[in-house]
């Protein structure tokens, strides 16, 4: 076997461990109610309280929804299954396997990102079924939920690292930063009518690129190109696997 064919090996090995914790944790933990509740109604919600009596159009307010659907769905995997499986003794199982923290991380971002998107259906299909809103460039909308989905799973399974059986204590700090995101991110307010301060805060939030994916998607235009959006959610994307690796080493050297 040459060095590649070994190399390609051990990738496969380890994106099919990555696969195998996915699976376990949507067949243990993707009905959970505080899950459901953290990540659908909690959304649906907070969205109807600011959304309701303002004039804008549905097409306007589906692709927050959307995104703020997929913030919340995206991220409440992980700060749940990973506290019980510590309370549990199986996560320390799941660290002496044959197996990289890489595939680990991934694996768990894999279980929010998949779950995500199912969630995120739901909006979707809201606003299709009930005012007949669909997507008039497909390429910002999918790429948009795709990378979106993917960096907060990222992020939720980051957050996860921190060493603690409780998933309320991660659900706590994971708000401190889910929240302000919605706020800062232009799905409430548009960026042009931030504050000047706050328009340079949105920028750090990856939120509003993926909003702004999503909402080119329904109304065919971008506050940012479309090229920009992509390359900062995968620099994110990036970020908090690199950051998650180092953390979980950490916490459990």
């Amino acid at each position: 076997m040459t060095k590649f064919e070994g190399w390609i090996e051990e990738i496969i090995c380890e994106l099919n461990a990555s696969w195998a914790i996915a699976k376990k944790d949507v067949a243990i933990y993707y009905f959970k109610p505080n899950i459901l509740v953290s990540s659908a109604l909690f959304p649906l919600f907070m969205f109807l309280a600011f959304a309701v009596g303002r004039p804008a159009e549905p097409v306007t307010l589906i692709p927050g929804l959307i995104a703020i659907t997929i913030l919340f769905s995206s991220s409440s995997i992980e700060p749940v299954s990973i506290p019980i499986e510590r309370r549990m003794k199986t996560f320390d199982r799941l660290l002496s396997a044959p197996i990289s923290l890489h595939a680990i991380v991934l694996g768990e971002s894999l279980s929010g990102f998949f779950y995500s998107i199912g969630i995120a259906s739901v909006p979707f299909m809201i606003g299709f079924v009930f005012f007949g809103i669909i997507p008039v460039n497909l390429f910002p909308f999918i790429i948009g939920v795709i990378l979106t989905a993917f960096c907060f799973a990222t992020m939720g399974t980051l957050f996860a690292a921190y060493p603690t059986d409780n998933p309320g204590d991660i659900m706590s700090m994971l708000n401190l930063v889910r929240l302000p995101l919605i706020f800062i991110s232009g799905i409430f307010v548009p960026l042009t009518s931030i504050p000047f301060p706050g328009q340079y805060v949105a920028l750090c939030s990856p939120l509003t690129y993926g909003a702004d994916l999503i909402k080119a998607g329904f109304e065919g235009t971008t506050l940012f190109h479309p090229l920009v959006d992509i390359a900062v959610l995968c620099f994110f994307i990036v970020f908090f696997q690199i950051l998650a690796n180092k953390l979980y080493k950490k916490f459990n050297e």
